[in-house]
């Protein structure tokens, strides 16, 4: 059964058709990752599910009683803590609370019973383990959501979403915001989610560990591919390449039959043949072009050779404010050195990188770097050092510094900044053209060591495989900070772990990581099992207890419901005027008689059930 069904979608925005005619269902259980360039429309299509915008044309449709959830775009702030924030994702629940604290006796045990349906005893426990999985300790998850940044808030919105455990989740770039850990986390919580969900992702290994198939957007139209990403690459490949054949044979036929006709149609005893042969013409198949985008290319500026080591640390500690974040690093890089960074987000990966690329000085120990060493740095955050109201061409201008504006087109067009997006003011350009820009300008003095730090945030899959091409072109050093396992497969030949105050090198690659974060969460996963085992047996045990209260509360119920069915009975006997004809006083005196004892019945099981409901009370 489909929870999702989209047909003939049209969907037009800022004078572009982004869906042109589009179909898309989605069945229960089932996951599909949402692929396509950069403006295609991905986003705008779960907005319009989420029911944000509407559709210009077609039709949308969610099956009856769909639970929905998304992340929303603007992160969570106020004084509530992260588990609380998260908790309120289940409206139901809170409700329920809210409703049991001043209920009225006689609808305490419906709520109860209501709220041990919806397992609300659990459900700190839950929204706790899901908080824990994306990188919130304990201590964390007490604290204000105001007290931390955006990117952080972001991740308790994503919580929230997979906490409510809808029928239908839709996540657009769930891994934006996180490090590889909790990344890799999120693979496996998707994988094990029952219900359907409409995922936009460029992460690769996602869209193939967690999907069942993978529904591309491109022109305006869907087309839905079973199984991973990889799937996907290797069945449209097959069907471009047949669809190209196919094409020659028919073009080729079109030739033969058209020289045919070309030399035989002025003559007399050929003129039958050529006729026929145009017919022959008509009918062979139009066989639709196959149209290819554009390649993505990327290029880094060659640099000049030094000598290595190119930066050396020794005894090196980094941090703020003169509390060190990393202590003790005696560490070297050289020429050729391939470099990803593991650890998760708060351990000081960012702040190594800064120490590197020289925007953040030693606290002590030194830090050596080669003779005219050029690093060059990337990091989302600079996207806020961006004037929107320039373009790129006069960002570049003035990093280079008064060069010929050929040179600095030059540098723009390396990253796919062509004529009209580097004439584009900064606040038009998508997510993806802000990234591009940055990378033209870390690179625009051809550095020796190339700092990349989550440079893959907002470029699509086309995008990202550029840069992996483009970094195995690189003759310089690359370190690398990423949430994205193919990219560090792809780039990286050493692997650094930042963790417990330090950088030191991992003996090992990311399957032997993945594995040691499976190990580190197993005693924690099985200490939590056993917590939800023991609360599950407290609470049978509690229910246990409080089966006879619930039975004699029901027994009053019922003893309650009965004597009203007779009493309203005997009150339209009395009610009768025939029951006051003559002879008939015996019956008047013994109905009379009959609700007196029913009135003190019910009062004696209005007892009972109150003294039984006040106990339920307090046994919460």
């Amino acid at each position: 059964m489909a929870v999702l069904a989209i047909s003939g979608a049209v969907i037009r925005l800022g004078g572009r058709t982004l869906l042109d005619g589009a179909d898309l269902s989605v069945d229960a259980g089932r996951r599909i990752g949402l692929v396509g360039r950069n403006g295609a429309g991905k986003s705008t299509l779960l907005r319009a599910i989420s029911g944000e915008i509407a559709l210009d044309g077609g039709d949308l449709r969610l099956a009856a009683r769909t639970r929905l959830a998304s992340v929303r775009q603007e992160a969570p702030e106020g004084p509530l803590s992260l588990l609380d924030t998260v908790l309120a994702a289940d409206p139901e629940r809170l409700a329920l609370l809210a409703e049991a604290g001043d209920a009225a006796p006689e609808r305490l045990a419906d709520l109860h019973e209501r709220l041990r349906a919806i397992d609300a005893d659990s459900a700190p426990a839950r929204a706790g383990a899901i908080l824990a999985g994306l990188g919130f300790d304990t201590a964390a998850q007490a604290r204000p959501v105001a007290e931390f940044s955006g990117g952080w808030r972001m991740r308790v919105a994503l919580a929230a979403a997979l906490f409510a455990a809808p029928d239908l989740l839709l996540l657009d770039e769930p891994t934006n915001h996180l490090d590889l850990e909790a990344t890799l986390w999120l693979e496996g919580w998707l994988a094990r989610f029952p219900g359907a969900a409409l995922i936009v992702s460029h992460d690769r290994f996602l869209l193939d560990r967690a999907v069942h198939a993978i529904a591309h957007l491109d022109r305006g139209k869907i087309s839905l591919t079973p199984g991973g990403f990889d799937e996907f690459v290797r069945i449209r490949t097959e069907r471009a390449a047949q669809q190209a054949r196919a094409a020659e044979r028919v073009a080729a036929e079109r030739a033969h039959i058209q020289s045919f006709v070309d030399r035989f149609r002025a003559k007399a005893t050929k003129a039958r043949q050529a006729q026929s042969r145009l017919k022959a013409l008509a009918r062979l198949p139009a066989i639709e072009a196959v149209i290819e985008d554009a390649p993505t290319r990327f290029s880094f500026p060659e640099p000049a050779r030094i000598a290595p080591p190119i930066l050396v640390l020794e005894q090196v500690a980094a941090g703020y404010d003169g509390v060190a974040v990393l202590r003790g690093l005696s560490l070297a890089i050289d020429t050729d050195d391939r470099i990803a960074l593991l650890g998760a987000n708060g351990n000081g990966k960012s702040t190594f990188a800064k120490l590197l690329a020289g925007r953040l000085d030693p606290l002590s120990g030194e830090v050596r770097r080669g003779p005219k060493l050029r690093v060059g740095y990337f990091a989302q955050h600079q996207t806020e050092e961006l004037v929107a109201a320039e373009t790129p061409i006069a960002h570049m201008a003035r990093a280079l510094g008064g060069v010929r504006e050929t040179i600095v087109r030059a540098q723009l067009a390396r990253f796919g900044l062509d004529a009209d997006r580097a004439g584009t003011p900064v606040a038009n350009l998508s997510g993806g053209e802000k990234a591009r820009l940055l990378l033209a300008l870390a690179t625009r003095e051809a550095p020796h060591l190339l700092i990349l730090d989550e440079p893959t945030n907002h470029l699509d899959i086309d995008a990202r495989e550029a840069l992996v091409k483009a970094l195995a072109d690189f003759q310089g050093a690359v370190l690398l900070i990423t949430h994205d396992p193919h990219l560090v497969e792809l780039v990286a030949e050493r692997l650094w772990l930042v963790a417990d105050g330090s950088v030191r090198p991992f003996d090992g690659d990311l399957e032997d990581y993945r594995a040691l974060l499976a190990e580190r969460a197993r005693p924690r996963a099985a200490e939590a099992a056993a917590g939800r085992r023991d609360d599950r047996r407290d609470r049978a045990e509690a229910r246990a207890a409080l089966a006879p209260l619930r039975q004699r509360a029901k027994a009053a119920e019922a003893a309650l419901a009965k004597l009203a069915t007779e009493r309203k009975r005997i009150e339209a006997k009395l009610a009768d005027p025939a029951l006051y004809a003559p002879g008939r006083g015996t019956e008047i005196v013994a109905a009379n008689a009959r609700l007196a004892e029913i009135a003190r019945a019910a009062e004696t099981a209005e007892a009972a059930w109150l003294e039984a409901a006040e106990a339920l009370e307090a046994a919460g």
